[in-house]
């Protein structure tokens, strides 16, 4: 059997720890796998932050939608989009001056680079999620972190050009956990020859099939469908529009334009 394979197949999103911190070793270990992560160029724009102050995680758990959990987790990382510590070093050595030299133009950090860095951000929190799988640590991906963007810009004091995109809480396994994997949508809906297309109804139909049967065991609250659930569940609710509101901030800090 492939272990690596094992791993990926296995893995489930982790909401409870085993009541015991997680070793510097094997922190380390999390942290070097990450590190070893494909990045745009070998630049490795991003950076990621280790909380385990217990008022720090407390915080974040009430900032992150409201999620005990958080706080519970022995360790939190967070990935930052990070293309501050390049422009730094670009302004040690002098790059503004040489591109007048050259008559090139000193672009500011734009799209492109945010773009280049959550890339880079996203790989390497994947790649700690895979290392933590092999040393019995489980994770769980908060996406909330990209909400209330200015406390978290003031509680991990974070530059302009600095931007949470992922966080992971981590911690060991608990003995006799039930692991239950959540059902993935088959690939011929996700993957596609050479190149995309559009799903006729009667594919989408097939593809949510198993979503809308088991809605009939969920409060719908009105809804008819699994797309009107989903919806209302997921993008007509307060805490997806805090993100758009922290989302367009971070981007205008991130482009100089606050």
């Amino acid at each position: 059997m492939n272990q690596t394979l094992d791993l990926i197949n296995n893995r489930i999103s982790l909401r409870r720890y085993a009541d015991r911190p997680v070793t510097d070793i094997d922190l380390n270990t999390i942290i070097e796998g990450a590190m070893r992560a494909p990045t745009a160029g070998n630049m490795m724009n991003y950076s990621i932050i280790v909380v385990k102050d217990e008022e720090k995680k407390k915080r974040l758990s009430e900032t992150c939608d409201n999620q005990p959990f958080i706080a519970k987790a022995p360790v939190v990382l967070i990935f930052l989009a990070d293309i501050q510590r390049l422009y730094d070093y670009f302004d040690f050595c002098e790059v503004e001056k040489f591109c007048k030299e050259k008559e090139m133009d000193f672009k500011e950090p734009n799209m492109a680079n945010l773009f280049l860095a959550a890339s880079d951000a996203f790989i390497a929190a994947q790649n700690a999620v895979i290392a933590a799988e092999s040393i019995n640590i489980g994770s769980c991906y908060i996406g909330d972190i990209v909400e209330n963007y200015e406390i978290h810009k003031e509680l991990l004091k974070l530059h302009d050009r600095v931007f949470p995109v992922a966080m992971l809480t981590l911690g060991y396994y608990p003995e006799n956990i039930k692991r239950i994997k959540r059902s993935r949508f088959e690939k011929k809906y996700i993957v596609f020859n050479e190149e995309y297309r559009l799903l006729e109804d009667e594919y989408l139909k097939e593809m949510y099939k198993e979503l809308e049967e088991d809605l009939a065991n969920k409060d719908k609250k009105g809804a008819r469908n699994y797309g009107q659930y989903l919806y209302e569940r997921k993008f007509g609710v307060e805490f997806f529009n805090e993100m758009e509101r922290s989302i367009e901030l971070m981007i205008k800090h991130w482009k100089g334009n606050v």
